[in-house]
């Protein structure tokens, strides 16, 4: 964004910026660790050419608290200033001309972030495991917390961004934006100085501290590990009128196929979810998230029948916020497996937990969906199909799922269509409209 056009909420929140690190030890704390991984991210960020998501600002103010002298009471003012400065900009950020299809880009580049992350929490739980002294174990330990983090700024950001682009979507078109005046606005000034980061500091992997999702060039390679899961509150858009059709779990009339019975489970499998659930209590109570964390990715991974039960053992234990995490985590397996787990929570009644991991295991790329139905359609599994695409056309935007269908339109569009007639004929002329922009026809 050239700086004359900078709407004055961007410019203010910019401004903002610059005044809270004048107050920080640049080298130290997170603003460090900032500066080491992404230069470039905080230059743009001061110059209001961006705006930083938001848990860079929060952990910039913990920087405050700790180190610029900041009693508690004053940073939770100052956090308060700040998130509403940082919302106004946002909204003016993204009322520009090619700001929803920016949102979206930078979406999928956080699910590659995310996935990535996950990926890496698996890989050094189980090195961790393995270790053979206890040098290995420590430094096991420290990267696994480093990746904890990673994922959870990867997660938060995907929720900021999804939130965005809500909003976006619920807002009137704007009318279009004038050009500069003939007297554009000064330069904003240069952002402080600053020393080079200190050589003995130890240079931490890949991840948290970037600003990720603002140059796509960040972004790990398409075939990380893991696709991703979204920690989102509650549907992404307001529902779409008289749900119908093929909807999965908790579908009112013409519902074609039902999710199987909820299935027995064997004493191996009751021995594995008390063992899990009895590992999770001994970790938390030692202050061990990151383990913790690694031992949910695992068990996201675990046969779909288990899931209930290990759901009301969480619960029971006093471990809510670890389901809720294992749900994140559900949310990001191979669309057969996703399909198999809600069928699984559906079928023992917790439907809301169903659609959720639905909804946001849809959040993944355009591509990934459309190789998905393909690969499910193959295996003759209609019935995950449409759960599938059901999800899909009531959480993303009619443009959005027209993406889907470009590696196989003429499989894939009348797929969609069938799927989006299912929902309501509003989204259905929606979505067929967008194919027909995009060049496919139903």
């Amino acid at each position: 964004m050239e700086v004359e056009q900078l709407p004055d909420q961007v410019r203010e929140f910019a401004e903002y910026l610059r005044n809270l690190l004048a107050r920080l030890d640049q080298d130290a704390g997170w603003c460090g660790i900032f500066w080491q991984r992404d230069p470039d991210g905080m230059r743009v960020c001061l110059t209001g050419a961006e705006v930083p998501p938001w848990d860079v600002v929060e952990a910039l103010l913990q920087d405050l608290g700790v180190g610029g002298g900041s009693c508690e009471a004053e940073v939770e003012a100052e956090a308060v200033r700040a998130r509403a400065l940082h919302r106004a900009s946002l909204t003016a950020f993204d009322a520009r001309a090619g700001g929803r299809e920016l949102l979206g880009d930078r979406l999928d580049v956080m699910l590659r972030e995310q996935r990535y992350a996950a990926g890496r929490q698996v890989e050094l739980a189980q090195l961790l495991h393995a270790a053979a002294t206890r040098e290995q174990a420590e430094a096991m330990r420290l990267d696994l917390a480093w990746a904890r983090d990673d994922h959870e700024r990867a997660t938060a950001r995907c929720a900021e961004l999804h939130r965005r682009i809500a909003d976006l979507d619920r807002r009137p078109s704007p009318p279009p934006v004038p050009l500069p005046q003939q007297h554009p606005q000064p330069a904003p000034p240069e952002p402080p100085k600053r020393s080079e980061p200190s050589k003995e500091r130890k240079r931490r992997p890949r991840g948290s501290a970037r600003f990720a999702g603002m140059p796509a060039e960040a972004a790990p390679a398409d075939d990380a590990p893991l696709p991703a899961a979204l920690a989102v509150q509650g549907p992404l858009r307001d529902a779409v009128a008289s749900p119908r059709g093929a909807r999965f779990a908790g579908a009112a009339e013409g519902e074609t196929t039902a999710p199987p019975a909820p299935q027995h489970l064997d004493s191996e499998a009751r021995a594995a979810i008390a063992a899990c659930v009895g590992t999770l209590l001994r970790l938390r109570a030692e202050g061990r998230g990151g383990e913790a964390h690694g031992v949910l990715v695992e068990a996201a991974h675990w046969p779909a029948a288990r899931f209930p039960l290990l759901a009301s053992e969480l619960g029971r234990a006093g471990l809510g916020a670890d389901w809720a995490t294992l749900l994140w985590e559900t949310a990001s397996l191979p669309a057969d497996l996703l399909v198999a787990a809600a069928d699984a929570l559906a079928a023992a009644g917790r439907t809301a937990d169903a659609q959720q991991i639905l909804r946001q295991g849809v959040a993944r790329p355009a591509t990934e969906i459309g190789a998905s139905v393909l690969r499910l359609t193959g295996e003759g599994r209609h019935r995950e199909t449409r759960a599938l695409l059901d999800a899909y056309v009531r959480v993303r935007t009619p443009e959005e799922a027209a993406r889907s269908v470009r590696d196989d339109p003429g499989r894939l569009v009348p797929l969609l269509a069938e799927a989006a007639r299912g929902v309501s004929d509003e989204r259905y002329w929606d979505v067929v409209h967008a194919l027909r922009v995009a060049g496919f026809h139903a």
